[in-house]
């Protein structure tokens, strides 16, 4: 089944002009169809001393290395999983080195390759309980989209608490629940080090509710609730560079020569993203009176 990207629209995607030297488009899963942004590779870049960012224009991968091994956070769609591989060994990691696969929520646009790049890499991943769910059924019964944007299944290897920590050589990222977006939606935040100063990095999941139905919504009944609560959580995060799973979301333009022209802290991502929310609610609530 085709898909359109207004249906598919987890949260908006930048426009980017397609530069002559870029990667060849990925292809259109044949599922659904997608922003060109969400398919164009752009070259790997630094973040941060032991962080990279791998994955496309429109949709964030992060790839954390260190010298005990590396963690993958997130992948964009189900065909990005051969382009990951490559951008990770351009940046000197071979497949065999990455140990976690993380991610965001599990929905198709970043989820996506996880079961592809278990398979390549012998990676393990971790996760809730909410999103294991999600992530062994392949996206299928979603709450909002029912069984329009799957993705190949994968299983959970290790069950994560909020708080806990997943540890890598130094790095150690721990996982915020910040549920909304999915009930199974994870943040992460870990220290780096720049110009031999240490950077608090937060990748912080996407707060928009894209045609969700907040008000007296069955499957997930306390939906106004859990975004507030996140909302909060998400204002006091440790972060000094803010990272979402779609770049622009936090400010980042990928393939520019400046890639992050507008920074901007997780108090305003938590402040504008609650605003539109807050908005869409009394909408809602006004229409079913």
């Amino acid at each position: 089944m085709r898909l359109t990207i207004a249906i598919l629209a987890l949260a908006c995607a930048p426009s980017f002009a397609a530069d002559a030297d870029k990667e060849a488009l990925l292809p259109q899963s044949g599922r659904y169809e997608t922003d060109d942004a969400w398919r164009q590779p752009v070259a790997p870049f630094r973040i941060a001393d032991h962080t990279w960012y791998i994955g496309t224009q429109g949709l964030s991968a992060l790839l954390i290395d260190t010298p005990q091994g590396a963690v993958l956070i997130d992948g964009g769609l189900p065909q990005a999983a051969d382009m990951l591989l490559a951008h990770a060994r351009a940046v000197g990691v071979a497949p065999e080195r990455i140990r976690w696969l993380l991610h965001s929520h599990a929905h198709a646009d970043h989820a996506g390759p996880l079961a592809a790049l278990k398979r390549a890499t012998g990676a393990r991943v971790a996760t809730n309980a909410e999103s294991a769910a999600i992530l062994a059924r392949g996206g299928t019964d979603d709450i909002h989209f029912g069984d329009s944007i799957t993705f190949p299944p994968v299983q959970t290897d290790r069950y994560l608490q909020d708080g806990e920590t997943v540890r890598i050589g130094d790095i150690a990222l721990v996982a915020h629940f910040t549920p909304g977006h999915t009930p199974g939606s994870l943040s992460w935040t870990w220290t780096d080090t720049r110009e031999g100063k240490p950077v608090r990095i937060a990748y912080v999941d996407s707060l928009s509710a894209p045609g969700y139905k907040l008000v007296d919504n069955p499957r997930i009944p306390r939906i106004a609730q859990m975004y507030q609560s996140t909302f909060a959580a998400v204002r006091t995060l440790p972060c000094d560079v803010l990272l979402t799973p779609h770049p622009d979301a936090s400010g980042w333009t990928p393939g520019e020569k400046n890639a992050h022209p507008q920074p901007m802290t997780c108090a305003a991502y938590a402040d504008n993203a609650e605003k539109k929310f807050d908005a869409e609610l009394a909408k809602q609530r006004a229409a079913a009176r």
